[in-house]
């Protein structure tokens, strides 16, 4: 009796042990997702690593994709985790910048314009836009021309590295720039409002094929904008 007791013993304590280890990370996971923290994520590129082809190389996609935004993502979530950032939405997120440490806002700021560059782009895109976005431009700017050229001035004029921008401000659309990773989301940003378009003007994004020459860049940039994206962010 004593034989089967302790064996009995030994039986159940494994399994405990067993049923403790599964629960354990499950009611991690449920505590975690409890305090509602958001993560951001990297959205798959929406076509091939060629196919912005002649206007951005493959090879500068694949970099910029795979090494540059995935980058971004792992930091930004790490940033996250170890600083107990516990903001549930990126609106959240960008409002509250300001309090962020510069990895996390700077990381942050990477892996969401990233995501939204390559949907503000496609294969066979640019030309002039119609419709709504195209009366919003006309009625901001004059025409559409002149949009042109004040984006070009606003990616031009951006000292070092930063991004360009079209946003929405209120009904109002609105051209600048922002430095680095910043965007115009952001409570730090002086340019404010809901992102149509942007533009990376960091060297990483033209380099391998454009070298110094930026303003080659914006101008083959303009054969791949996505209106019908604009059109749908600008609502």
């Amino acid at each position: 009796m004593e034989t089967i007791s302790r064996r009995k013993f030994v039986t159940d304590s494994m399994k405990v042990v067993a049923a403790t280890a599964m629960v354990a990370p499950l009611m991690n996971t449920e505590v975690y997702a409890a305090a509602g923290a958001f993560q951001f994520t990297q959205v798959a590129l929406p076509y091939d690593y060629k196919a912005l082809e002649p206007h951005i190389d493959a090879m500068t996609m694949e970099i910029h994709y795979t090494k540059h935004h995935a980058g971004y993502v792992k930091n930004v979530n790490a940033a996250i985790a170890a600083e107990k950032i516990s903001y549930s939405t990126e609106k959240d997120f960008f409002a509250n910048a300001s309090k962020l440490s510069s990895k996390a806002k700077n990381n942050s700021g990477g892996a969401w314009n990233h995501n939204f560059f390559w949907q503000v782009m496609k294969p066979n895109g640019g030309g002039a836009p119609s419709g709504k976005i195209a009366d919003a431009i006309n009625g901001s700017f004059g025409s559409f021309e002149k949009f042109k050229e004040e984006f070009t001035k606003a990616a031009m004029t951006r000292f070092g590295s930063g991004w360009a921008w079209l946003v929405n401000d209120n009904g109002k659309l609105k051209i600048g720039s922002t430095p680095n990773q910043d965007n115009p989301m952001m409570d730090i940003s002086e340019l404010k409002g809901t992102p149509l378009l942007g533009i990376d003007v960091w060297e990483h994004a033209y380099y391998l094929k454009y070298q110094n020459k930026r303003n080659e860049y914006v101008a083959h940039w303009f054969n791949l904008v996505n209106w019908d994206e604009a059109a749908k962010r600008l609502g």
